[in-house]
């Protein structure tokens, strides 16, 4: 059975490289959609496959980070990055150009990785990531499965190479949450949400 969890955000970014100018050369932003799908063959004690209130602690996070915020890419031109640092204090640095594809793929990578790292408390089992779908506008999106969120050739996913700022990490409700994930420490699921 699969379950879609949706979220929201408002985000500025420029994709370098892309074919259109005013994508390329202009800082621009969109109101995101995040579909989270989940997937399992079991139900917990709820008869529910992963409880939809227990998106809110962290993925929630992890998305809602993005909003009102600039992704930056770590290769564009240091200038520019140190500008909208300056000037914002809810920036994202990641190492992949922030395209939809890429969004999809970072989302996926982190949120498979939250999942395993969570402690189930109610008889979840095999709860698994089946895509992310990010829509950027109402007629586009980007939809990544687990073989593009690891696939090489598409751009590697460092975990450690995404940058929070100070101020999106004060915001979360564990602010050591991105040293968790990156030490690899278990994430508790409170007993209610």
């Amino acid at each position: 059975m699969i379950i879609r969890k949706l979220f929201k955000f408002e985000n500025a970014h420029i994709v370098r490289k892309c074919t259109s100018r005013r994508c390329s050369r202009s800082i621009h932003g969109h109101s995101y959609k995040v579909e989270v799908k989940l997937s399992s063959n079991f139900l917990d004690n709820g008869q529910m496959v992963y409880d939809f209130g227990l998106t809110k602690i962290y993925i929630k996070d992890i998305i809602d980070s993005f909003d009102h915020a600039i992704t930056l890419w770590a290769e564009d031109d240091k200038e520019y990055i140190e500008f909208a640092k300056k000037f914002s204090e809810r920036w994202i640095i990641l190492p992949l150009n922030p395209s939809a594809e890429q969004f999809s793929r970072i989302f996926f990578v982190i949120i498979d990785k939250i999942l395993n790292l969570l402690e189930f408390k109610n008889s979840e089992k095999n709860v698994t990531l089946h895509s992310v779908i990010v829509h950027e506008t109402d007629t586009g999106y980007a939809e990544c499965f687990r073989e593009d969120a690891f696939n090489k050739n598409m751009g590697e996913i460092r975990l450690e190479e995404i940058i929070f700022s100070d101020r999106i990490k004060k915001e979360w409700s564990d602010n050591t949450l991105w040293d968790k994930i990156l030490n690899n420490q278990k994430l508790n699921v409170p007993n209610e949400c």
